[in-house]
Formats: C-alpha cells, sequence, structure tokens
C-alpha cells in the first residue's frame, strides 16, 4: 500500500499540466511560452507557476526566454500585471527549490537508514 500525496491538489494540477503538455501539437516551448503570457495576463498566483516549472525545465525554457516574454507582453498586459507575475514566479521558484531540498533531505535519510540495516 502506498502513501496518500502530502500534495493532492498540486500533484493534481501538476499532472494536468504534463498532461496537457504531452498532448498538445505545439512545440514545447511555444506552449509553455504561451501558458506563461496566459498566466501573466490573467494575473495568476504562484502557484499556477509552480506547476509550470517542470514542464519549462523539460522544454529547455531558459530565464532569459522568461524576461524576453515579460518584456513582450508588458505593453499588451501591463505593467502591474508584469510585476506581479514577477513576484509570482519568484515564489513558485522559491517553493519549488523548498520542494526539491525536502525530497533531497529525505532521500539522504532514506539512504543514511539503509546503510544502518
Amino acid at each position: 500500500m502506498t502513501a496518500a500525496p502530502d500534495t493532492p491538489v498540486l500533484d493534481t494540477i501538476t499532472a494536468m499540466t504534463i498532461d496537457s503538455v504531452e498532448r498538445c501539437h505545439m512545440e514545447p516551448r511555444s506552449l509553455i511560452l504561451a501558458r506563461v503570457a496566459a498566466l501573466v495576463a490573467m494575473d495568476a498566483p504562484a502557484i499556477s507557476y509552480l506547476a509550470h516549472i517542470d514542464p519549462a525545465i523539460k522544454a529547455d525554457f531558459t530565464v532569459e526566454q522568461l524576461q524576453d516574454l515579460l518584456v513582450a507582453i508588458a505593453p499588451v498586459v501591463g505593467t502591474a500585471r508584469v510585476m506581479s507575475a514577477a513576484g509570482h514566479i519568484a515564489q513558485a521558484f522559491g517553493v519549488a527549490i523548498a520542494l526539491a531540498e525536502t525530497e533531497a533531505e529525505a532521500i539522504a535519510q532514506a539512504e543514511a537508514q539503509s546503510r544502518k540495516s
């Protein structure tokens, strides 16, 4: 029996995002550009950006491309939305880093326990 996930909502949203990326006929980088632009336009919260970090990494989406995207859409969506998005994106990266650190610590503890056994 497997344990229930600690983040069922985030896991579901992430799975939906990955499924959408896999089913879409757009080139992955173009799809991420479109999705992030849509998130900025609707002033999405940090959690929405968090669900797109893994697909963006897999699409080789760079920080420079993110910056270019924000510059490109600023005249259309407005500077307030772009600045809000920048803050939300930074929060999402912070959460992603914290989750990765927690996972790394859990792996290290499991390895230490297996060595003791």
